[in-house]
C-alpha cells in the first residue's frame, strides 16, 4: 500500500506542474497569466488561423512521419539482424545503436552542425529528417528487440521446414509476431521527433521553423498566450499517443 501511495505521489509531483498550462491557454489576458475576468478561446483560434502556427505545426508533421518510417524500417531491420546473429559482434552493433540515447543532445547536435555544413544539409528538410531518425532509431532498437526476445524460434524453424524461404519467414511469421512492438516503437519515434528543439536549433534556419522552434522564439521574443494552447495540445496529443501504446502493450501480452 506505501508503495502505491509513494508512487502515486511521484506521479502527481511530475503531472502537477503541467496542468497550469490548461487554465492559461484560456485566459482573457494578451500575455500569459491565469484568467482574471472570463475564459477565452481567443488563443485556440488564433493557432488555428495563424499562418505562421499552422506553417510550423504542417513542418513538424512531415519531419516527424519521415523521421518515424525511416527510424522504424532500419531500426526494426537492425533489431532483427542482431536477434538472428546473436553473437558478439551483434552486441556491438546493439550498443553502437544506443550511442544517440548516451550522447548529449547539443553535442550530437554541435557535430551534426558542422557535418551538415559540409554536406550543404543545413535548413533543409533532409537534414532535420535524418538528424531526427538517426536518434530515433535507438527506441526502436529497445523496444523491438525486446519483443523479440520473447519471440519463439520454433515458429520460425516450423515456417523454414514447411518450404518458407527467409523472405517468407521474415514478412509472413516474423513481422505479424511483433507489430504491437513496431507500433509502440512508432509512436516513442514519433513523439520524439515532434518534441525535438536542440537538434533543430542548430540546423535549422529562416525557412524552417518547427512547432518547438517556433514555441521557443516565442518565449523569447513575446510571451504570447498562444503558446500555452499550443502546448495543451500537444499535452493532449502526447497522451492520447502514450494511452495507444499502452492499447498495444495489452494486445501483444
Amino acid at each position: 500500500m506505501s508503495g502505491r501511495v509513494g508512487a502515486w505521489s511521484v506521479i502527481c509531483f511530475l503531472l502537477l506542474p503541467i496542468t497550469i498550462v490548461f487554465p492559461i491557454s484560456l485566459t482573457d489576458q494578451d500575455y500569459l497569466s491565469l484568467p482574471v475576468h472570463t475564459l477565452s478561446l481567443r488563443h485556440y483560434a488564433n493557432l488555428v488561423t495563424s499562418s505562421a502556427w499552422l506553417s510550423s505545426i504542417g513542418q513538424s508533421l512531415v519531419i516527424a512521419l519521415a523521421a518515424t518510417a525511416i527510424s522504424v524500417s532500419t531500426g526494426t531491420l537492425c533489431a532483427i539482424g542482431c536477434w538472428r546473429r546473436g553473437n558478439r559482434a551483434s552486441e556491438a552493433i546493439r550498443v553502437l545503436m544506443l550511442v544517440p540515447l548516451i550522447v548529449p543532445s547539443i553535442v550530437y547536435a554541435l557535430g551534426l552542425y558542422r557535418l551538415w555544413a559540409r554536406l550543404d544539409l543545413l535548413d533543409s528538410y533532409t537534414g532535420i529528417i535524418i538528424a531526427h531518425a538517426v536518434t530515433a532509431i535507438p527506441y526502436v532498437v529497445i523496444i523491438v528487440s525486446t519483443a523479440l526476445a520473447g519471440f519463439d524460434v520454433r515458429l520460425e524453424q516450423a515456417a523454414r521446414n514447411l518450404g518458407a524461404n527467409l523472405r517468407q519467414t521474415l514478412w509472413l511469421v516474423l513481422i505479424p509476431n511483433i507489430v504491437p512492438a513496431i507500433m509502440s516503437s512508432a509512436i516513442f519515434a514519433f513523439i520524439h521527433s515532434w518534441d525535438e528543439i536542440v537538434v533543430v536549433l542548430f540546423v535549422a534556419g529562416r525557412h524552417l521553423f518547427t512547432l518547438p522552434r517556433r514555441i521557443w522564439d516565442g518565449i523569447n521574443d513575446k510571451l504570447d498566450p498562444t503558446m500555452a494552447a499550443v502546448a495543451s495540445v500537444l499535452i493532449l496529443l502526447t497522451a492520447c499517443l502514450l494511452l495507444l501504446d499502452l492499447f498495444l502493450k495489452r494486445a501483444r501480452s
